[in-house]
């Protein structure tokens, strides 16, 4: 830990200050160099938890915003937390949670608008940022508020708008700086009529129609959203199948809810141009030669690391050309004293990894021990959710794992048909001869909470004999757990019995076959 002494600035023996404002730094430090033991760049998940990860260690820790009112990140500001508030405030407002019990009548809005949405974001959005401020002030973290540039691999300089700026010394650097939307130059971007997802909540009104160009989890979870207030939706995708990382059977019942809403799906083609017609109107032409019309577009096929205003190459570091930097299992980056964590490093990119990569980048880097998570949940926030743990089925059989499958469908759940769910299903996959739980995939209201509990049994090793034992709360959607563990040693049993009537290999060898055409399908039976 660096020791204030003699050498050090005036503002910087003075302590740590008591808020994260540009404005509690004394006028003596701008220009001056202010030495710490790390220094993060970005304030998103990741980047608060290395920095409190640090400074429970003693560390002295800087971290540098580039916007005061950004502080938290995008997740925060644009990304995870105003999605999500965003879709429990449209299925709020639309009544959808609730139709099948009670119909049109829980319909909380009949003409729902963007004004509503914004609302109940920016008071979600307004008190989380409260809360992340009020963790680095307690933490004794320093904030700064600014645009950070590398000058040299252990010098960080800081300009704020005014033109002020500081060098920060540090010993390691943490870079988190995030993501934003790609926006290529052939889009016709202007913010309301084509927009990109970190532009969607500026909308004046919510378009009539519109067409989604990327069928990504953003792409998707936007696109869903949208459908359900009646939005006419268009998604138009490259690839031949969606969501690959995701069990197939999940996301097959996932396009089946998003087809009943109205959405169409255009897979397996490439937009080669967009045209502005009269009337607010947008033309998009497919390689095929189709042509889709209209009244508005969100481009979501990918991101790009946020990282060209960073200098990188000033730290001795080159991003990819996608703006991400590469990095080890330790989130090291080829400059052993920088590290990478959060959307800026690539896959997974979610907020819940994100926060796990800054404490084990901070762990090694101050030679602390770090027992990390193996078993890690995915979340999709569409409608209905979806999230997955382990491996699915297209990835065992390929692995050649000997599994077996057992479902819990919502509507045999007591507490999915108080919830109005009755489509919704649990599956979980476990091996045949050890019934070790192998992967869990879950669709339907409740699905990102209650995947946790395959996960724990998961990373505690444990078997399916597990939730045929134990007990759960009655009626509660945890109940899943034991109906397909039920199911899936039913599976289990039948080919017990099947083998106990079979005859022996002696019994066999006594037997004259049977002819040909006697011969009986077991599959049939």
């Amino acid at each position: 830990m660096c020791v204030a002494n003699d050498l050090q600035p005036e503002c910087q023996r003075r302590g740590r200050p008591t808020s994260p404002l540009w404005t509690d730094f004394p006028q003596d430090c701008w220009s001056q160099v202010m030495k710490y033991d790390l220094v993060v760049i970005g304030s998103g998940p990741a980047g608060q938890k290395g920095a409190i990860a640090a400074a429970k260690l003693n560390k002295r820790v800087a971290i540098v915003e580039r916007d005061f009112n950004q502080f938290g990140g995008v997740c925060l500001h644009s990304g995870t937390i105003p999605s999500k508030t965003m879709r429990e405030a449209i299925l709020h407002l639309s009544g959808y949670s609730h139709r099948d019990v009670y119909g049109e009548q829980y319909r909380q809005k009949r003409r729902i608008t963007m004004d509503d949405l914004r609302r109940q974001v920016a008071h979600v959005v307004e008190h989380e940022r409260d809360v992340v401020q009020d963790q680095l002030e307690r933490n004794g973290i320093d904030s700064y508020v600014g645009d950070a540039s590398f000058v040299g691999p252990h010098e960080i300089a800081v300009t704020r708008a005014g033109g002020e700026s500081v060098t920060l010394q540090t010993e390691k650097v943490l870079i988190a700086s995030g993501t934003k939307p790609a926006r290529p130059e052939s889009i016709p971007f202007d913010g309301e009529t084509v927009f990109d997802s970190d532009e969607i909540l500026k909308l004046s009104e919510i378009p009539r129609s519109l067409i989604v160009i990327g069928g990504g989890v953003i792409g998707i979870e936007y696109g869903i959203m949208f459908a359900t207030l009646g939005v006419r939706v268009t998604v138009v995708d490259g690839r031949r199948r969606l969501l690959e990382f995701a069990d197939a059977e999940i996301v097959d019942s996932l396009m089946f809810h998003a087809r009943s809403l109205g959405m169409v799906f255009r897979l397996g083609e490439d937009v080669v141009g967009i045209d502005r017609l009269q009337e607010n109107r947008i033309a998009l032409h497919l390689e095929s030669g189709k042509k889709l019309i209209g009244e508005s577009v969100l481009y979501a096929a990918g991101r790009a690391g946020d990282t060209e205003r960073l200098n990188l190459e000033a730290a001795g570091l080159t991003p990819d050309d996608r703006g991400r930097l590469w990095c080890n299992e330790h989130q090291q980056t080829w400059v052993p004293h920088i590290y990478g964590v959060g959307d800026v490093v690539g896959f997974p990119a979610l907020a819940s990894v994100s926060m796990e990569q800054g404490r084990r980048a901070v762990c090694h880097a101050f030679d602390q021990p770090f027992h990390g998570c193996e078993v890690l949940p995915y979340g999709l926030y569409t409608i209905p959710e979806i999230s997955m743990v382990g491996k699915n089925e297209d990835e065992l059989t390929k692995e050649r794992v000997p599994y077996e499958v057992g479902v819990a469908r919502f509507r045999e759940i007591a507490r999915g048909k108080i919830l109005g769910d009755d489509t919704g299903l649990l599956k979980m996959l476990f091996h045949r001869e050890t019934r070790e739980i192998l992967g869990v995939h879950c669709i339907g209201a409740t699905a990102t909470e209650i995947i946790h509990i395959g996960q724990t049994v998961m990373a505690l090793g444990g078997t399916i004999d597990y939730f045929r034992d134990t007990v759960f709360n009655y009626p509660t959607m945890a109940e899943c757990y034991k109906v397909a563990a039920f199911d899936g040693l039913n599976k289990l049993s039948l080919e017990g019995e099947f083998a106990a009537s079979a005859p022996s290999t002696s019994e066999k060898e006594e037997k004259t076959p049977l002819p040909r055409e006697a011969n009986i399908d077991v599959m049939a039976v």
